[in-house]
């Protein structure tokens, strides 16, 4: 039906839901718009596109486990991601081209002294890019007027695809990866291989040998068990506590004849010693007296200090009379004819003493 047969009151209602409807079209457009900012805003915060970012780069002698979108880690971090990774022309001393940027603010961290460690990821060949931080270096990055400023000597040694941009450049700390090390473990446990089994072989042989033996040592030692049977019956015998070895080397006669010596030595011995102590005894009253005579004697010398002077007198004076005997022609005859000449005195007179 065309629009001019209808009435008034119909084209009124046409034209409020027409409105309506692009009032809610103008909507759902806004709303979609609204969302799709709010996405590209989130993505961007997630993924980091308007953090300010600096480009480094590496080389390696192999890309395997690397690719480009794979997070680059800084003490445990991620901290930015691989851009780029290309193979170097031929002829050149790496093999490998990788460049990775590292986002704000964990460049700061990296200084000319860091490193690219290339690390293990799984045992399935992966890899992945750890930068070290600098301890002693300087620092490549520097912000002026919020911008950001390499230093000098960025992109120094870059290859010419990539020689025009700004680039600063890390040295690479490659270890194999962790296939490669299983395939040299395994090539070594090939090549050792011959040697194990020729040990086992060996160690074989000698768990025969010994299995030989054992069994020669069991008949050994069933035709020692009876030897063992007498030695158990001696010991016995030994253990025995009337000393049946003591009965083999003495006699029972002779070890009584030993006991009564040695009772009678004992008894002997005992008497002695009582004796001694009699002996003893006396001797000590003899020598108590002894001390006490000579003590006395002492005593009465001190005493008669002019007895010695006496004597010696006495002695000279008894000498004379006999010389005088001798000469007197009456008892001449009763001595001999040879005089023995007058003794001298021995005795040294006291002080004031006389003859």
């Amino acid at each position: 039906m065309p629009l001019q047969d209808l009435t008034p009151e119909l084209r009124t209602r046409l034209s409020r839901v027409e409105r309506a409807v692009g009032a809610f079209v103008l909507l759902a457009t806004l709303l979609l718009l609204t969302g799709f900012v709010y996405y590209l805003r989130h993505t961007a915060e997630r993924k980091g596109w308007f953090i300010p970012k600096v480009s480094y780069y590496t080389y390696l002698h192999t890309g395997h486990g690397l690719k480009a979108g794979d997070p680059v880690k800084l003490m445990g971090f991620d901290v930015g991601e691989i851009t780029r990774v290309e193979a170097m022309p031929p002829f050149e001393e790496y093999d490998v081209f990788v460049e990775f940027r590292v986002k704000s603010p964990y460049y700061g961290y990296l200084w000319t002294d860091s490193k690219v460690k290339v690390a293990a990821a799984d045992f399935l060949g992966g890899r992945y890019l750890e930068v070290t931080k600098g301890v002693s270096g300087k620092a490549t990055v520097r912000e002026e007027n919020q911008n950001l400023l390499l230093l000098a000597d960025a992109g120094k040694g870059l290859y010419e695809p990539v020689a025009k941009q700004k680039h600063y450049g890390l040295e690479a700390v490659e270890s194999p990866a962790v296939t490669d090390q299983l395939q040299a473990m395994v090539a070594k446990v090939e090549a050792a291989l011959p040697g194990i089994l020729g040990i086992t072989n060996r160690v074989n042989d000698v768990l025969t040998s010994a299995t030989i033996a054992i069994t020669n040592l069991d008949a050994t030692v069933l035709g020692a068990r009876p030897v063992l049977t007498n030695l158990a019956v001696i010991t016995s015998q030994l253990r025995d506590p009337r000393g049946s070895l003591g009965e083999w080397l003495i006699p029972t006669n002779i070890n009584r004849q030993v006991q009564t010596t040695l009772t009678s030595a004992n008894t002997t011995i005992v008497t002695a010693n009582t004796n001694m102590v009699e002996i003893a005894a006396v001797l000590k009253r003899t020598l108590e007296d002894s001390a006490q005579i000579t003590s006395n004697l002492n005593a009465q010398v001190q005493a008669n200090s002019l007895i010695l002077n006496k004597i010696s007198a006495l002695v000279i004076h008894s000498d004379e009379l006999m010389q005088g005997l001798k000469r007197n022609w009456l008892l001449k005859s009763s001595f001999t004819g040879v005089t023995n000449e007058p003794v001298k005195s021995i005795v040294v007179p006291a002080i004031g003493g006389g003859k």
